[in-house]
């Protein structure tokens, strides 16, 4: 199981919101490369970029700084969502080093689209369901869909989808522990593997997970929890690894 810290791309700087809300953001750093530096020093393996503002726009406003992280670490994989709904984007963001591109709104709105990705770019596409209890919800969590989180990951079970980011909304940022029964329903619901996000807090959750894992849960991302400090990346993938 790989742990992937999270960087959150808002005006240019890396932050951390709460529950999605742009007004209730946490500044860590004015220098995006410098923040995805001591990640991989710590031996993060993969990177998960979130672009904010492009989630709110429905197009890329922070493609620079994730071009930078891409072009000062060729060799790492890179995930990126926030406001990817074009084929344009998608290729912009694969020929600037970005290893993988998180489809999240337009999967739930156009699921055609993301079919149509996965032939366009057989490998590189991730579907984000980020749900609030067990609900899907779109445009940077601003809208609560009737579509069941799990049905929806059926649905692009024979699409070649590389892994679902599957987000549990009541948790995200707010340190009360990963929501590992949704993850694993998450997880059993279809044979894509899934990576955990929200709500990981400390060594428990990682714990916790890493008890499942086997059963389809490929990774998790940590973001509140490894700035402020209440679980080392460094010692939450050893604990994977053994």
């Amino acid at each position: 199981m790989l742990i992937i810290p999270a960087i959150d791309l808002k005006d240019g700087e890396c932050v951390r919101l709460r529950q999605g809300r742009m007004e209730d953001s946490t500044v860590f750093s004015g220098s995006p490369v410098d923040m995805a530096t001591r990640w991989v020093n710590t031996g993060a393996r993969r990177l998960h970029l979130v672009d904010l503002n492009g989630a709110f726009a429905g197009e890329p406003v922070n493609g620079e700084v994730v071009t930078d992280i891409a072009k000062a670490y060729p060799d790492l994989p890179i995930q990126i969502g926030g406001g990817i709904r074009s084929g344009e984007t998608i290729e912009t963001y694969l020929k600037a080093g970005v290893e993988y591109v998180i489809i999240g709104t337009k999967a739930v709105k156009e699921p055609k689209f993301v079919t149509e990705m996965c032939q366009q770019f057989p490998g590189h596409i991730i579907v984000g369901i980020d749900a609030k209890k067990g609900l899907v919800a779109t445009d940077g969590w601003a809208e609560v869909t009737e579509v069941k989180a799990a049905d929806l990951a059926k649905q692009f079970e024979s699409d070649g989808v590389s892994a679902i980011v599957y987000t549990d909304i009541d948790r995200d940022g707010m340190m009360q522990g990963v929501n590992v029964e949704a993850t694993l329903a998450m997880a059993k619901a279809s044979s894509i593997p899934v990576i955990a996000s929200g709500g990981i807090t400390n060594m428990d959750d990682i714990v916790a997970l890493k008890r499942v894992a086997s059963q389809g849960i490929l990774g998790a991302i940590t973001g509140r929890a490894i700035y402020e400090g209440t679980l080392d990346v460094a010692e939450a993938q050893l604990l994977c690894d053994q």
